[in-house]
């Protein structure tokens, strides 16, 4: 039989249902390659960016350790980066601080930060949990280790 006779066969009934058969299988692959092309990538954790508050420890270059408050604001300046000002108060007085924080993970950002009313810098670790931070800062001798909630 050549492939002729083979094709005078065939129905228009069952050439159709072929042509469907094929569409059929196509569109689950279709409708996969459009759903991976769309997938968004990682998300912000819970909205760095707005007001954080809490508390934690300073422990001070002179082996100090003192209870501390503080108040954050975080400002989204690109998909991987913020700028953070906080203020935090000990028994001791009261401190300025900014810095820059680059994302590592989807819940992780390190960064540099300057403290201007003691002359500090160092570096800066921010781990996000939904609606909480764990911030850990040290430099120059100094450390503190804060939680903190978003307002």
């Amino acid at each position: 039989m050549d492939t002729q006779s083979l094709d005078n066969n065939v129905s228009p009934t069952s050439i159709v249902w072929r042509k469907l058969a094929r569409q059929l299988m196509v569109m689950p692959l279709t409708a996969l390659l459009v759903s991976a092309t769309f997938v968004p990538g990682e998300a912000e954790p819970a909205g760095l960016s707005g007001s954080w508050s809490g508390s934690g420890w300073v422990s001070f270059s002179t082996g100090a350790k003192e209870k501390a408050r503080c108040r954050a604001k975080y400002r989204r300046v690109s998909s991987e980066t913020y700028k953070v000002h906080a203020i935090c108060a000990t028994r001791s007085g009261k401190a300025s601080q900014t810095a820059t924080i680059y994302k590592v993970t989807n819940s992780r950002y390190r960064g540099s930060f300057y403290n201007i009313d003691y002359n500090v810098r160092g570096t800066i670790r921010v781990v996000v949990s939904g609606s909480s931070q764990s911030v850990s800062l040290s430099g120059d001798g100094a450390s503190a280790s804060l939680n903190l909630s978003k307002r």
